[in-house]
């Protein structure tokens, strides 16, 4: 199995029924480090084991990826941004940190956003990867620049017909997007990206139910609290490649909409760019943390 070298895993119950695989390394002021898709967390070998030099560094398999468990799809909520929100807090207190930096990549990004709002006593800082927060990418795609999101609507159909297509051939569908997401191919060697297909040909049901959480329940969520005036109160920073000049937007406009204190850069590396660009990131979230 590819590792991260010199972390240790563990498998820890974060909520009824669902234990998270994590692997865990170094010592010092915590942060946690979430995966986003189609991969699991060694997308952030490279961050981690530099950042474990002056920190305890956690990387967990969201729920329904990895070696995480996968619970069957019995409602909005399982997959909800809010759930998997509560498993990494709930992950970081059984590790004994009841406060913790947070940086997530993609769908990771996600789950940090929404732990944000709902736990600001928890999270101290935090870093988004390449993504805006839901209600706003449903927002600014539109047209037929949408089609770069085309997985995003395929996966926001019922039950189904989604994971019967997706199901048919995932290599194909998986490799798609980590082959056209990357500036750099050899960023992501070839026993990475067998590690990263096989992982999502075991979760096509989850990976489906968690992105069509972000067509329903997440928006609800997301809309709820811009009514409410809710914001994240911690130190913000955002990078992204500059799909703002690419779509017809104002990328940092739409993120300090939600976070005050905002850092916000654009980056030249791909989607992937903790893989591409890791020295550069984990400088970005140790220059986070400081602030």
């Amino acid at each position: 199995m590819t590792t991260i070298p010199g972390f240790e895993h563990r498998r820890v119950p974060v909520a009824d029924g669902v234990t998270l695989h994590a692997a865990v390394g170094g010592s010092g002021s915590p942060i946690v480090l979430l995966h986003g898709f189609p991969q699991t967390h060694l997308m952030w070998r490279h961050v981690a084991a530099d950042l474990a030099a002056d920190h305890t560094v956690i990387c967990p398999d969201l729920r329904g990826y990895g070696a995480s468990d996968k619970p069957a799809e019995t409602g909005p909520d399982v997959y909800s941004k809010r759930t998997m929100a509560a498993d990494v807090v709930a992950l970081a207190a059984a590790l004994g940190h009841e406060r913790f930096a947070l940086a997530g990549h993609d769908r990771g990004a996600l789950v940090a956003f929404r732990a944000g709002l709902d736990h600001p006593a928890a999270i101290t800082h935090l870093a988004c990867l390449d993504v805006l927060p839901t209600l706003d990418m449903w927002d600014v795609m539109r047209g037929v620049t949408a089609a770069v999101g085309f997985h995003l609507y395929l996966m926001a159909q019922p039950p189904g017909l989604p994971e019967q297509l997706i199901g048919a051939s995932p290599d194909a569908f998986f490799g798609h997007f980590l082959d056209l997401w990357i500036n750099d191919p050899a960023a992501i060697p070839a026993e990475v990206r067998a590690a990263y297909l096989d992982a999502c040909r075991a979760a096509v049901p989850s990976i489906v139910a968690d992105c069509r959480a972000s067509a329903g329940i997440d928006v609800e969520h997301d809309r709820a609290d811009l009514a409410a005036g809710n914001r994240l109160r911690m130190p913000v920073t955002v990078l992204q490649q500059d799909w703002g000049a690419a779509l017809g937007y104002d990328a940092a406009a739409l993120w300090r909409a939600w976070a005050p204190d905002l850092r916000h850069d654009t980056v030249t590396s791909g989607h992937f760019m903790a893989e591409e660009s890791p020295v550069e990131i984990a400088r970005a979230l140790r220059e986070l943390m400081a602030r």
